[in-house]
């Protein structure tokens, strides 16, 4: 593995959502021939708050990141330095998904082998429950001089790579790392860029067949739910003839999660596919009291595409969507009908904490 350009890399964040949270700070560790060949950080004005909880666990504050450049200015140097190299992250679909979305916005569309070192470290000690990075430090005796900095937990990184290559078995090593840094594999009847534009955003996608909807799915990452059903060796008998007989893959962004598990469940009604579960309902319901005064509106927001919709629901039923305000007056003269499994999604949902969502009071 150390033979081959690496970088190693761990990025600070506002928070954990890619679609709303912004990169405060990033460190990475070169490697070319099995040694340090460079290092370098920067912290980066996310260009908005750092919550209190984020400043306490990093000691990144707004203060410190208020003079900072923001990505787009260190983006074309980021880009120069990862470009051509395995990128290792622990957690690495995060890493990976804040950078994408980073660039993106820039203006850069970037692609990368990643190896994930929390993957990694399942594989070669699977006998071990807890494999975050404080856990691994603590077994494999790596300290870290700067510990939720990036540059710092970057080297730890590197460190624990050279210990598991220095100790296991050589052939061990290899093959666990070659089954994790296998790319998605893209099917030969899609074009190869299929999957360069997927946003790491929540919305809904859908996998086509030569004369029929084969699959629709949602997730508040399109980017790595769709990569999923095309990567990895755990893949399902579902997934296998998903991948042999897709065609064409189309998706739909959505300001937030509520927007895509509604908008999921009407294309499974109207496009039937043939590889979602189709669940019977029962015939009656126990519905639970409506937990507001009337009509209400979930506001949703994705801000790095300035996306903000009004999910209008009135008594469990859902009106529609509005994005603007020509269509909340609309959907106001909509006649409510219940749905058994938009009932099911507001339950669930209203069960949950509403971090990037807000209820707007339309109760006349």
């Amino acid at each position: 593995m150390l033979d081959q350009p690496i970088v190693f890399l761990d990025l600070e964040t506002t928070g954990a959502t890619a679609a709303h949270d912004r990169v405060t700070e990033v460190g990475l560790v070169e490697v070319d021939g099995g040694r340090v060949s460079g290092e370098w950080s920067t912290l980066v004005n996310p260009g908005i708050g750092i919550p209190p909880v984020i400043q306490a666990l990093t000691g990144i504050t707004n203060d410190m990141v208020a003079r900072a450049p923001g990505f787009d200015t260190i983006s074309r140097e980021l880009e120069h330095r990862l470009e051509g190299r395995l990128l290792v992250a622990h957690n690495a679909r995060f890493d990976y998904g804040f950078l994408r979305s980073e660039f993106q916005r820039a203006g850069i569309r970037y692609r990368s082998r990643v190896l994930c070192t929390v993957k990694l470290s399942r594989r070669l000690f699977p006998q071990h429950d807890r494999h975050n990075l404080d856990a691994l430090m603590a077994r494999h005796d790596v300290n870290c001089d700067a510990r939720h900095r990036a540059l710092g937990d970057a080297r730890v990184l590197w460190r624990l790579v050279q210990r598991w290559q220095q100790d296991l078995d050589p052939a061990t090593f290899s093959t666990a790392v070659a089954g994790l840094v296998r790319a998605p594999t893209v099917p030969a009847q899609l074009p190869e860029d299929v999957f360069d534009e997927l946003p790491a955003a929540p919305g809904v996608y859908v996998f086509y067949g030569e004369s029929s909807v084969l699959y629709v799915g949602k997730s508040t990452n399109l980017r790595a739910r769709v990569l999923s059903h095309f990567a990895g060796d755990g893949r399902s008998r579902r997934d296998m003839q998903i991948v042999r007989d897709v065609v064409r893959i189309d998706w739909t962004e959505t300001a937030g999660e509520l927007g895509a598990l509604i908008e999921a469940s009407r294309l499974v009604k109207v496009l039937t596919p043939v590889y979602n579960r189709h669940v019977h309902r029962p015939a009656e319901i126990d519905v639970q009291p409506w937990p507001f005064r009337g009509r209400i509106g979930v506001r949703e927001t994705a801000l790095e595409a300035e996306r903000s919709e009004l999910i209008v629901l009135d008594r469990w039923c859902y009106l529609g969507t509005a994005r603007a305000g020509h269509e909340l007056h609309e959907l106001g003269e909509r006649r409510p009908v219940f749905d058994a499994d938009n009932y099911k999604i507001l339950t669930r949902f209203f069960k949950k904490p509403r971090r990037t969502c807000t209820i707007v009071d339309l109760a006349a």
